[in-house]
């Protein structure tokens, strides 16, 4: 079975000298799994898909994702390594009021020419399938013409950072707290959007909250406390 995720004997601190935030000896994601990663607010959820996404590096152990360790890479690697393989569901969700809708979608096309080129034989151009992802999220690009997405709801704003995830096909979806604006109809109706376009390219999806009632939908479930043996 291959591994889309793999970690060993990882510590990782904020700065030297401070008590570590992480030690996880070990941790694996198979490839196409959907995986449930629960724990409270402050418990470092976050700073793993951190590590995950090769934003940080941990100051023992390793992190191989897609088969590349992450912290053997420089800087530049690891950041061209992101662009090209993992897409992003920031809990905030860092759109980029300047931009219209669609070309907040197509951004991560900008940085990836993988990316770019996979959007764009799908549909013929990256406008045509960042607008074909979000009528699949249950957003027609149309209806919104070249309005900000400030002017969008949280659940509109929540399907635009889906699809630029998801565009370009990247190996790995990570998805730190994305539905914890929305009440628990739409938390489940987006997730299960989330899972039908992940099912389509055997994507990866590891999916991060403290709202246990959602790991129930998930193949996988894996408390952080029971990993991190701090």
């Amino acid at each position: 079975m291959e591994m889309a995720i793999e970690v060993e004997n990882l510590h990782f601190a904020w700065r030297t000298g401070m008590d570590p935030v992480l030690k996880i000896e070990r941790l694996q994601v198979p490839r196409g799994d959907r995986v449930f990663i629960e724990g409270p607010s402050g418990s470092g959820k976050s700073t793993l898909l951190s590590l995950v996404a090769g934003v940080v590096v941990p100051q023992e152990g390793w992190i191989r994702v897609n088969g590349k360790q992450l912290n053997a890479m420089p800087g530049a690697a690891r950041d061209r390594f992101r662009a090209d393989q993992i897409g992003y569901i920031y809990q905030m969700f860092n759109l980029i009021p300047y931009l219209s809708i669609v070309e907040n979608v197509t951004l991560p096309c900008r940085f990836s020419k993988i990316r770019r080129e996979r959007a764009a034989g799908r549909n013929g151009d990256l406008i045509a399938e960042g607008t074909r992802l979000l009528k699949k999220l249950g957003l027609e690009a149309r209806s919104f013409g070249n309005r900000s997405v400030t002017d969008l709801s949280v659940g509109q704003q929540q399907r635009v950072a889906a699809a630029r995830a998801l565009i370009g096909t990247p190996a790995i979806i990570i998805a730190d707290e994305p539905t914890s604006a929305l009440d628990a109809q739409h938390r489940e109706a987006f997730i299960r959007l989330l899972f039908k376009e992940c099912d389509r390219e055997e994507t990866t999806l590891v999916f991060v909250s403290h709202d246990t009632s959602l790991a129930g939908m998930f193949e996988r479930q894996v408390r952080l406390a029971d990993i991190n043996v701090i």
